[in-house]
């Protein structure tokens, strides 16, 4: 027997958008378990928006919550957090476009340096003088300088002095998602090489940074002076060790319900077929807004408290859920993902049936889903 269940928003012709909602006190209580386990000043890392969740919504919380700096990937995004009133330090460590050292000056951002090339054409730019965090390769090959190279990167540094003033050295973790302090063992003694090789040059006081959130929550050997915390500060433990608390919830709408016999195929290529009658609804949000197009067993959504299986493929603007028995009028929300356990997926739980990491997840919204904040 099909049961129609009605809502609030059952009349409602036009229907909210899919809205991605950022929690700023789950980002809270993700920043106050870093500093439980740790005497480092803690980075807000806030690249790519925020890890999907709005990068300045993310900044203010994890600010208020005791954050002494924000990361970011380049200077334009220093500058969206400036605009919108951060005022603590920032890093910008990546700088895929490379760096306009006149805008760095302005918004007065740090810059870190990996390369013997990269620190000279900072120095030729530089119109002002410019903090910046050399970066040394511990062991992952992707940034950082060489340790071969170390050498006359301090070189060039000490004959920039003037246009640039050398006041951090960092690193990255290749293996902290292990969960194993034998795995940073290497990576951790390149880094105490570095820093010392940068203090017989002459530099000083330095502010060292070597460990991101896996790091910072399993192996205090990492810490160093400050931890770099980004996918959690939105409830992402890369080692899968700790819990931290999911900072965003996903919701979409149900544009369209139905009851179907069985035999019924769903979707293109008809990859479903019912088996019993049941009821269909259709969720207005799909691989253009971030839901994964590759999905395995187990994927689903929260509409009125249970959870419902997606079936058949997720298309770019809707997927379908089997809802039973249970008829759900348009315009019922639909729960893609949130913190709250229980029948609200996780980001972690889409991870696992994309074959992927919760960064892509959260990450991958698209830019039609409405951003808010609860």
């Amino acid at each position: 027997m099909t049961v129609l269940v009605a809502t609030e928003r059952a009349a409602v012709s036009l229907l909210p958008a899919p809205l991605l909602r950022t929690l700023p006190d789950a980002v809270a209580q993700n920043v106050h378990r870093v500093r439980s386990g740790t005497d480092a000043r803690i980075m807000a890392v806030v690249k790519a928006d925020g890890y999907g969740h709005g990068a300045v919504s993310v900044a203010r919380a994890a600010v208020a919550a005791g954050a002494e700096w924000l990361g970011v990937t380049d200077v334009a995004e220093a500058a969206t957090l400036r605009v919108g009133g951060l005022t603590a330090p920032i890093l910008s460590w990546l700088n895929p476009a490379g760096v306009d050292a006149a805008e760095a000056a302005l918004r007065g951002v740090d810059i870190a340096v990996g390369s013997v090339d990269e620190l000279r054409r900072l120095i030729a730019d530089a119109q002002s003088p410019l903090r910046v965090h050399l970066h040394m390769d511990t062991g992952m090959a992707r940034e950082g300088c060489p340790i071969d190279q170390w050498t006359e990167l301090l070189r060039v540094a000490r004959q920039g002095r003037g246009r640039v003033e050398v006041v951090g050295v960092m690193g990255h973790l290749p293996r902290a998602d292990e969960g194993d302090p034998r795995a940073n063992e290497a990576a951790v003694l390149r880094m105490r090489q570095a820093r010392d090789a940068v203090l017989r040059a002459g530099f000083g006081p330095l502010l060292v940074h070597l460990a991101a959130t896996a790091g910072a929550l399993t192996d205090p050997a990492t810490h160093f002076d400050m931890v770099r915390i980004g996918a959690g500060l939105v409830g992402i433990d890369p080692s899968d060790s700790i819990a931290l608390t999911g900072a965003s919830r996903f919701t979409a709408s149900v544009v369209h319900s139905s009851t179907v016999p069985a035999g019924t195929p769903v979707g293109y290529g008809a990859t479903h077929v019912t088996t019993r009658s049941t009821c269909l609804a259709v969720i207005g949000a799909g691989y253009a807004d971030g839901i994964p197009r590759e999905l395995g067993e187990g994927a689903s959504v929260e509409i009125g408290g249970v959870r419902h299986p997606l079936v058949g493929r997720v298309s770019m603007d809707q997927i379908v859920v089997d809802t039973g028995d249970v008829l759900f009028p348009r315009g019922t929300t639909a729960t893609v993902f949130g913190p709250e356990g229980g029948a609200v997926p996780s980001a972690q739980e889409w991870a696992r049936w994309a074959g992927t990491i919760p960064h892509t997840i959260v990450t991958g919204i698209g830019a039609r889903v409405q951003r808010g904040i609860e």
